[in-house]
């Protein structure tokens, strides 16, 4: 390549970079005025109108980085679950024992919660109704990936299905959030309570499976 096609592409690069660098930029702008406006009116009450113009952009220009209204919502999931992968990555969790490892995983969505309460009790609220919360598999495969993990080193039983386990996992996370945002204030400690069902479901519930049969 010519030193002048060189420069080029050089200069043609730094571009494309600025560019997806003002990109990320005004997309954070607007996810962030959105959960803004969620959370002081409402997630019904807030129309991308109110949203562009907070943001003191076209509406087209909102549109462009959501589609829908409903995309917001689902931003807000995603990024928390990678906001909890990033914790956990850094700390090296992977090298915890399964049961372990699960318990940080809900601690840490736990906290992000705790420290947002508002928030949580509005998107939360705003997925379950208008969102696809419990229809969304991302929470589910990123457990089921944990549990699959622990089996291969001998930790979880063979016969369990992970699939399954993450689903379960899922499923009781989502259901606990859902109750401690229901009241003003929270009606119960959102750790202890998951973990508390992490217990359940890692431990089961007969006292001794040798007399399963007995009444």
């Amino acid at each position: 390549m010519k030193i002048r096609d060189a420069a080029s592409a050089s200069e043609g690069g730094a571009a494309v970079g600025r560019q997806e660098r003002r990109r990320r930029k005004l997309h954070d702008q607007l996810y962030e005025t959105a959960v803004g406006l969620f959370v002081a009116q409402g997630y019904e009450a807030t129309t991308m109108e109110q949203i562009a113009e907070a943001a003191d952009v076209a509406r087209a220009t909102v549109f462009n980085h959501f589609a829908q209204k409903v995309g917001f919502l689902e931003e807000w999931g995603v990024r928390r679950r990678a906001r909890v992968a990033e914790i956990l990555g850094a700390e090296h969790a992977e090298d915890l024992p399964v049961g372990d490892r699960l318990r940080r995983y809900l601690k840490e969505m736990g906290d992000l919660n705790v420290a947002s309460r508002a928030e949580t009790t509005v998107l939360m609220d705003a997925s379950a109704r208008y969102g696809h919360l419990l229809q969304d598999p991302s929470l589910e495969i990123e457990l089921a990936r944990i549990v699959e993990q622990g089996r291969q080193r001998g930790e979880i039983r063979a016969g369990v299905d992970c699939d399954q386990a993450g689903q379960l996992l899922a499923a009781c996370y989502f259901s606990t959030i859902l109750r401690w945002i229901r009241e003003e204030p929270a009606p119960f400690d959102l750790h202890e309570r998951l973990s508390g069902a992490l217990d359940i479901i890692l431990l089961g519930l007969l006292a001794d499976e040798a007399h399963a049969g007995e009444p």
